[in-house]
């Protein structure tokens, strides 16, 4: 079934490519899948001993019934907007790259659902990739101007 990490994983993933010890460790891990297959995904997961768990109405899965949301998988519909207000939908799941041992969002996607959440730890995780050279003032003229206008302000000031 398709799926790809993304979140700060993918993030530490595609850092990783460049520098290694650039990467950040982080304790849950964030999934994209198609709506058509969550059944499918909830099974496999609970079969694993996961506990499914409703957070803020997103999906995720506890690791046993003592979990933490912290720690937990969560789970993203790939072509659907994560919140309501976001400006753009996550994509699809036609950009993936399958890595050693899981399939991976490719970077510009990766990049554009980042900056169109832009919580403190997504600015975080885009200036960790500004750092390591994946991200540069090239980007600006790929993305759709809202996020180009977020993406500006990091490159210009990524000391807050």
């Amino acid at each position: 079934m398709p799926y790809a990490v993304i979140g700060g994983n993918a993030v530490a993933a595609w850092v990783s490519k460049v520098d290694a010890g650039a990467a950040r460790n982080t304790v849950d891990v964030d999934l994209m899948v198609n709506r058509a297959d969550f059944e499918a995904v909830k099974t496999a997961l609970e079969n694993a001993g996961f506990v499914y768990h409703e957070v803020l109405g997103g999906q995720a899965f506890l690791d046993g019934p003592d979990g933490s949301p912290r720690d937990a998988v969560h789970v993203t519909f790939a072509g659907e907007k994560i919140r309501p207000g976001y400006t753009e939908p996550a994509p699809d799941l036609s950009a993936v790259e399958r890595q050693e041992a899981f399939s991976l969002l490719d970077l510009k996607p990766l990049v554009t659902m980042k900056l169109t959440s832009f919580r403190r730890k997504d600015q975080v995780h885009l200036l960790d990739m500004i750092e390591v050279g994946l991200i540069d003032r090239t980007w600006l003229d790929r993305l759709p101007p809202e996020l180009a206008v977020r993406l500006q302000e990091l490159l210009d000031n990524p000391d807050g």
